[in-house]
């Protein structure tokens, strides 16, 4: 069920990786000990298809599963908007709700890089570094981006 992402084949995962084109005088580099942690991250699938088999195994069935699925990728641009503005205003209480809250559903859905991603910024947030967050927010938009888009391809039209 994983395909590539659209784009990056022969690209090095440094290229593709998801601090690409955050670094600016506006927008900080990550510390160098999180460098190699995104780097990991940009190596995992999208979509783990042997998750969602999971899934629909634990819910006796594709149906709650794709129900999963549809509300997870219609709720995208509401937690997006919720985690950037956690981040942005430095709320703690609201960002790690807002990132755990992505984390979990991301994994559950069989979200990979997303979910890592998610628990990279939650160690971020718990350290208070608001900055190294706002620095991995593009990442997190676009591979958040990315998965919502996989998922609708290859698991919600694909089985619905």
């Amino acid at each position: 069920m994983h395909s590539p992402d659209p784009g990056t084949s022969g690209k090095s995962p440094a290229v593709d990786s998801p601090l690409s084109g955050v670094a600016s005088p506006a927008a900080p580099v990550p510390a160098a000990s999180a460098v190699p942690s995104l780097e990991a991250a940009a190596l995992l699938p999208l979509i783990d298809a042997a998750v969602l088999d999971e899934l629909e195994d634990e819910l006796a069935g594709p149906g709650l599963a794709q129900r999963f699925a549809r509300d997870y990728t219609a709720m995208w641009d509401l937690r997006l908007a919720r985690l950037e503005t956690a981040i942005y205003s430095q709320d703690e209480d609201l960002a790690l709700d807002a990132v755990i809250s992505l984390k979990i559903s991301s994994a559950m859905v069989g979200g990979l890089r997303l979910a890592k991603l998610a628990e990279l910024l939650e160690g971020l947030i718990r350290q208070g570094d608001f900055l190294q967050g706002r620095a991995m927010m593009a990442g997190v938009a676009r591979d958040g981006a990315r998965t919502v888009s996989e998922l609708q391809e290859t698991y919600i039209l694909e089985k619905g």
